[in-house]
């Protein structure tokens, strides 16, 4: 049967999955972050980090149209890596980044949570309501993922509309703007650092991959589902950015780092500023959900493809759920001993390492997919420069070094996994990638 005879999601539907998975918990995380970071250039960060996802959204927009699947990135890298360690380990690096964001998400919920409890704010009650979340949405996911799908179009439309009453509101109160003044910048480097360490709000772009195959009129909607999905992203989070700063001064901020955007709203809204926290509360809620739904299918596919074991390909409850439990545990060990800032370099840099090989895989795939490849190639350079400057800050800052640490340490044990599986496991790899070239969606051909 034609794919277009069987494709349910239109434009509008396509444009939410990627504005839905960007706006999520992050910018109620790390906006704090990012101002604390970058000062008055905040609103130009999320710019920089914005252009790197753009020229990256480039290369999963050809791949998704000659290439589409459920597999998405898991299939992508396989697609142009062939099916050794190498793409495997990038499979495994990019299950932990999802960890990481999971992470995120959670102390998000707690932080804004926390503001709404007749408690003193304290990291221990942050972690223990991120912990609490955690635990409740996994029982959810186990007991009503019908009811998970249903919810989230509800949790998008209501953080959307409550996110966009916050910069309207802000925007019509006089703001200060000698804060975004040039003199309140830092250095180019320390700017391009800052925003690459908060450019996993950015990642959500590419679940659009994950229903390339129930993409109505491809040709038409993917340009505009991932372009003009990231342009929006763009523009709300730079708002969202001037609010805060024309708002609250640098010492506001630094003091409300974690629940920032809520601390805004209560100094120009009042008490009508609690919209906010409800805001920050459905946007983790919904993103955790989301991750959690997607993060099954995740495991499961490289599963399925023999680069995870046998056991993670299962179906409990007609759902693969079992990947979603090692998700939900593995953000729990995060969550407790990490602080925020290492959680995000985590992230960003995890993600920043998959889309720089997602950029050279749709390069080496170049005539297939009918691309020019020096877009991918621009897009390769930036999400390298970008993981440099990224580097550096952290390296720069002697309380942030051991940081790197971890890093290396998520890169050692995706390849270390990798290997070790490969030569114990005796599983056949064999990747689930179509095309659509014809009405039989044949596979696709070896890498070139």
């Amino acid at each position: 049967m034609p794919a277009e005879e069987t494709a349910k999601i239109g434009v509008f539907s396509a444009l939410s999955i990627g504005i839905g998975g960007m706006v999520g918990g992050g910018i109620f995380a790390v906006t704090g972050l990012t101002i604390e970071l970058t000062r008055g250039a905040a609103p130009l960060a999320f710019v920089v980090a914005g252009i790197v996802a753009l020229l990256t959204s480039y290369s999963y927009l050809r791949l998704t149209l000659t290439y589409p699947c459920e597999g998405g990135t898991v299939a992508f890298l396989i697609k142009g890596f062939g099916e050794g360690v190498f793409s495997g380990a990038l499979n495994i690096l990019l299950s932990l980044s999802y960890t990481v964001l999971l992470a995120v998400y959670a102390y998000a919920f707690g932080s804004y949570a926390s503001i709404l409890l007749p408690f003193e704010h304290s990291q221990f009650l942050t972690r223990a309501l991120a912990s609490g979340l955690l635990v409740a949405l996994v029982v959810v996911n186990l007991f009503g993922t019908q009811l998970v799908i249903r919810s989230e179009n509800f949790f998008n439309a209501g953080k959307m509309c409550l996110l966009l009453v916050f910069i309207a509101a802000g925007l019509a109160i006089p703001l200060d703007w000698s804060r975004m003044t040039p003199s309140e910048y830092v250095p180019p480097i320390e700017l391009v650092a800052g925003a690459m360490i908060i450019f996993l709000n950015y990642e959500g772009f590419e679940l659009i991959a994950n229903a390339g195959k129930d993409i109505k009129d491809p040709k038409r909607t993917l340009p505009i589902a991932y372009v003009g999905g990231v342009l929006i992203t763009i523009l709300l989070y730079v708002l969202i950015t001037i609010v805060v700063l024309g708002q609250l001064d640098f010492k506001e901020i630094k003091a409300n780092s974690d629940n920032v955007l809520s601390v805004a709203a209560h100094s120009f809204l009042g008490p009508i500023g609690v919209i906010v926290t409800v805001a920050a509360l459905l946007a983790t809620t919904s993103a955790i959900n989301a991750t959690f739904y997607g993060a099954g299918r995740l495991t499961y596919s490289i599963a399925k493809s023999g680069e995870l074991p046998k056991e993670l390909d299962r179906m409990i409850r007609g759902q693969p759920l079992e990947g979603m439990f090692l998700f939900a545990v593995a953000a729990l060990v995060l969550v407790i001993f990490l602080p925020l800032n290492a959680i995000a370099t985590m992230g960003s840099a995890g993600f920043l390492l998959v889309f720089l090989a997602v950029n050279y895989a749709n390069v080496r795939c170049a005539k297939e997919t009918g691309s020019r490849a020096w877009i991918s190639m621009l897009g390769m350079a930036a999400c390298g420069l970008a993981l440099l400057a990224l580097c550096w800050q952290v390296w720069r800052v002697e309380t942030t070094r051991p940081h790197l640490l971890i890093l290396v340490g998520m890169i050692a044990v995706s390849f270390i996994f990798e290997i070790i599986y490969r030569k114990v496991a005796n599983r056949v790899i064999s990747p689930s990638v179509h095309r659509v070239d014809g009405p039989e969606r044949g596979d696709i051909p070896d890498a070139p």
